[in-house]
């Protein structure tokens, strides 16, 4: 890298065409969280159709729904290099012509073999999109707003949940289970159209030495900084560091960032979210709800509520912080899940108490989506410096993942052997030490730039005392104003 290539500023874009990129990045962000969502809640309705057609055993059903897990895992771990060696955008290309061809043969597959298989593919996608959407979106994002930005993804997988409850449940009548699973197909093909149109990200072209591309894009989507002063900060920090290996996440100063992504990711998911989402028709029927058309219209009103509460976590988490989202949320959920274990250990379901028991699985899923599924994103694609940050989200969301198989695949039968109350009590506990976990081990990150935060880390789990320095534009000479948090 040059002086000469950070030289000059470039003409600042207009302010229409400023809005226009904004607006692309939102949209693209906005399909491919509603694709990830409907693709992820598809299964809970069809799954009862198609067992009958294939006539599947209890262990094959299991398979069924944990099959894409174990596929998103794999994405996951590799999704932080694919994103790093071509770049955040090429992987989301990637990421929603996969999403249309696997979905579309997952409709048409003649045996329960060869959708196991197209399942698995599609779970490779998806936890490649779990990694490379949020580095997307919170890379080409200014910093006073990256927290919504990113949650924003959050509000679109919801609402691509609740989309698919509501598809469930109009053709739950005729059984139709191809058409839940394949009609995610169409938005997945149309949006590579906004993604052929958008750059990649400022520091992902830092990463790759492009740094005339990363000043000009810098200056496209965040025209509150200089451009120059920000793209010489990014490249700064990665001259600071060595490597992007999982095998860095070890060592100092990251050992400790790594160790809290690893644990907010695992307890996401071991406390029970996904039980909900994959199974909430068996659990309706346990409550004592009885009718197709009931057990699958009342999944779609418990995410609903999720929805306005995701939706209220993207209002205040620039302003009331990440932690106090955080903690409110998983602290609700562990009161929820206790009032659950209550429900069912009180005997027989009827009256008042299934209309309690529905309460507390829709303020439990909606403290979820307002807490831990808002904050995910935002801690995945915080917590680490930009050479390590594609690393850092798929350790995270490989964790997450471990998690989310383990529920998927066993919750079914831990219900039949331990019983409802039981079980529910187990997650209860998981949240407990979840609360305790996320009030030791999180940093407020509210207003900080990505290249900030990382003194956090190396400060011992803690903001350094005296003030962050003004930033000086070593590549050009000359100094570049300080960035302040909002």
């Amino acid at each position: 890298m040059s002086i000469a290539m950070l030289s000059a500023t470039p003409p600042p874009p207009s302010s229409r065409t400023t809005r226009r990129t904004g607006k692309l990045f939102a949209l693209t962000g906005a399909v491919v969280g509603v694709i990830y969502g409907y693709d992820t809640g598809s299964i809970s309705g069809a799954l009862v159709f198609l067992s009958k057609d294939f006539h599947l055993t209890e262990a094959e059903k299991g398979l069924v729904n944990s099959i894409l897990v174990f596929g998103s895992i794999v994405g996951a771990l590799i999704g932080g290099k694919l994103a790093d060696a071509l770049g955040r955008k090429t992987a989301m290309l990637i990421v929603a012509g996969s999403y249309a061809v696997f979905v579309a043969l997952s409709a048409v597959a003649p045996n329960v073999v060869v959708l196991d298989i197209v399942r698995f593919l599609l779970g490779i996608a998806i936890g490649i999109s779990i990694v490379a959407a949020p580095l997307y979106v919170a890379e080409s994002t200014p910093a006073r707003i990256r927290g919504a930005s990113v949650a924003a993804y959050q509000v679109a997988t919801v609402a691509g949940i609740v989309i698919t409850y509501f598809v469930n449940w109009g053709l739950s009548g005729g059984g139709h289970w191809r058409w839940m699973l394949g009609l995610s197909a169409i938005p997945a093909a149309l949006v590579l159209i906004p993604l052929l149109r958008l750059p990649d990200t400022p520091r992902w072209y830092v990463l790759k030495g492009r740094t005339e591309r990363a000043v000009e894009v810098m200056a496209m989507t965040d025209p509150d900084v200089d451009p120059r002063g920000e793209v010489a900060a990014v490249a700064s920090a990665l001259a600071r560091e060595s490597g992007g290996s999982a095998r860095s996440l070890l060592r100092k100063p990251y050992a400790r960032a790594a160790f809290f992504v690893v644990g907010l990711g695992f307890f996401c998911q071991i406390t029970g979210i996904n039980a909900v989402t994959y199974y909430s028709p068996q659990i309706f029927e346990e409550m004592g709800f009885t009718g197709t058309g009931q057990n699958f219209l009342l999944p779609s009103f418990v995410q609903l509520a999720s929805l306005a509460a995701t939706v209220l976590a993207i209002l205040i988490i620039d302003r009331l912080g990440r932690r106090v989202v955080l903690l409110c949320g998983i602290g609700t959920m562990a009161v929820m899940l206790a009032v659950l274990t209550a429900v069912f250990a009180g005997g027989a379901l009827q009256g008042a108490t299934t209309w309690v028991g529905f309460a507390a699985i829709l303020l439990f899923t909606a403290a979820f989506n307002f807490g831990f599924g808002s904050l995910i994103w935002v801690y995945a694609s915080e917590s680490f410096p930009a050479q390590l940050r594609s690393t850092g989200a798929s350790v995270m969301l490989t964790a997450d993942l471990v998690a989310n198989l383990l529920i998927a695949q066993f919750f079914p039968s831990l219900m039949a052997w331990a019983g409802a109350a039981r079980t529910f009590a187990g997650l209860g506990f998981l949240a407990l030490v979840a609360l305790v976990f996320a009030a030791v081990t999180a940093p407020e990150t509210k207003g900080r730039q990505l290249e900030e935060i990382q003194d956090y880390w190396a400060n011992g789990g803690r903001w350094p005392a005296s003030p962050a320095p003004v930033r000086s534009d070593a590549l050009s000479g000359s100094a570049a104003p300080p960035t302040t948090a909002s």
